[in-house]
């Protein structure tokens, strides 16, 4: 029946989908090859197009219009937690309240009703390579592919790009890599929680988790205070020889040459209230210099931030071997107290690995005397978020014999479970988003490690 249908009446009711200001993401998906198949058509073979429209387009038309949305006999359930994919349409991103951000098909979207139909989108044919992506409290959207900052402030009718600053105001532009398909992930983000209420006024801070795949890159922590126009550097870590492009010279190598520092990659970035100060932690090994020496790349550190002087002050709280509850991630702060997750790995030091989900006051955290092991789920473990209670982990799958493994609790640590939601596949749980206005935290499943998957949702049941 579809081939019946009108050509010129095809491309009319595609169009027409796109005014619909609650339109699905299929209708989406429909123009976006329309528009795609249109480019490549010239006008001399135009009318050939629409002969044969009818059988591209016309079966595409009785779902043109439905809403997109996940069914409730797609959720399924543990004793602690729903679980869901998310529904058919754009990569979903980044979610805050009752919006969403997603990409997908060469374009970017925004959802206002927690991904069940996307109102607003902008054409942005390198969608494909967006690695993070922020909804402000003002709306604005701040997003990047692997080398670019974009921001909008009006819904996705327009977006700008963002120039980061070094911290003497002149522009950060990222190298120019040696091997163009390899540029490097500058914003890549491992954890979801980047926006606190900073002496009254929101501030964004994230590192960026790199050098895995994608190219060699600089190691740096991102802030912004003003709602995303402006992105500034606010660390940079130095020159790491490991990672560095290949057959790279000394006048290619990347990093701050005036840092002694060095990592692979950030784990984690977090405000504490209490203190007005921000912890990171990085990975990854110890690495032999070429002079011999021992270096370093597991960190924790201590910034503040001066904003009557637009000035950091960061501090190097400790440097360690990665068999050590340094080796870390998923940094939280509830009433003041410091939790983290620990993914000790390598053969030094003593063994077993000296993993878990630990919790100190901040003032106590290079005195491991004084952290309490909450839990020790055994296996290498670096994401986490906190929120109304729920201590949310997972296991880091290439190291673990769980599938897709959660570790939670829901009562701040009083009582634990791990699930392994085998369904999913070999799977790494990262970048945790807080819950949106349904009560749902958004998880990316990364496959292996790294690698882009799905997007899972997880709604904690009531204790």
């Amino acid at each position: 029946m579809a081939f019946l249908l009108n050509p010129i009446k095809v491309i009319i009711a595609l169009n027409a989908a796109k005014s619909d200001p609650r339109r699905s993401f299929q209708s989406l998906q429909y123009e976006h090859e329309k528009e795609l198949i249109m480019e490549k058509i010239s006008q001399a073979t135009r009318r050939h197009f629409l002969a044969a429209s009818a059988a591209t387009f016309g079966s595409l038309l009785l779902a043109g219009n439905q809403t997109v949305q996940a069914d409730s006999s797609e959720i399924a359930s543990t004793d602690h937690f729903w679980y869901r994919l998310a529904p058919e349409g754009p990569y979903i991103d980044s979610q805050r309240d009752n919006k969403a951000f997603g990409f997908g098909y060469g374009k970017v979207y925004l959802s206002e009703d927690n991904g069940k139909t996307w109102p607003h989108d902008a054409n942005f044919r390198n969608a494909d390579n967006i690695t993070f992506s922020c909804i402000m409290k003002n709306g604005n959207i701040l997003f990047a592919t692997r080398t670019k900052l974009y921001l909008s402030t009006d819904d996705l009718k327009t977006y700008n790009q963002v120039i980061v600053k070094n911290p003497d105001g002149s522009d950060y532009l990222p190298h120019t890599p040696l091997d163009p398909n390899n540029p490097g992930w500058y914003f890549h983000p491992l954890d979801g929680v980047h926006t606190w209420d900073v002496e009254g006024e929101e501030m964004l801070v994230w590192g960026n988790y790199c050098n895995v795949m994608g190219g060699a890159v600089p190691v740096n922590i991102y802030y912004s205070t003003d709602q995303g126009q402006t992105v500034k550097i606010a660390y940079s870590f130095g020159q790491n020889p490991v990672f560095q492009q290949k057959d790279s010279q000394e006048g290619d190598l990347l990093g701050n040459p005036d840092n002694p520092v060095v990592c692979r990659h950030v784990h984690s970035v977090a405000y504490n209230p209490a203190e007005n100060a921000f912890y990171a932690c990085t990975g990854d090994h110890d690495r032999t210099a070429a002079d011999g020496t021992n270096m370093q790349e597991c960190h924790w550190l201590r910034g503040t931030y001066d904003k009557t002087q637009d000035v950091w002050d960061w501090q190097v709280l400790v440097s360690v071997n990665s068999n050590s509850r340094f080796k870390s991630g998923g940094i939280n702060f509830v009433d003041g107290q410091l939790y983290w997750a620990a993914d000790a790995n390598g053969n030094n030091g003593t063994m077993p690995h000296d993993r878990g989900i630990f919790t100190c006051a901040p003032g106590d955290l290079v005195d491991i005397k004084k952290h309490t092991r909450l839990f020790n789920p055994l296996y290498e473990s670096a994401n986490m978020i906190i929120e109304d209670d729920v201590i949310l982990s997972a296991h880091y799958a290439p190291a673990s014999p769980y599938s897709t493994g959660f570790t939670i609790s829901p009562d701040m640590g009083k009582t634990w479970a791990e699930y392994d939601l085998k369904e999913f596949g070999k799977r790494s749980p990262v970048r945790f988003h807080k819950k949106n206005s349904e009560g749902w935290f958004r998880v990316d499943l990364r496959k292996g490690w790294i690698e882009r998957g799905e997007v899972l949702f997880i709604k904690p049941k009531p204790a």
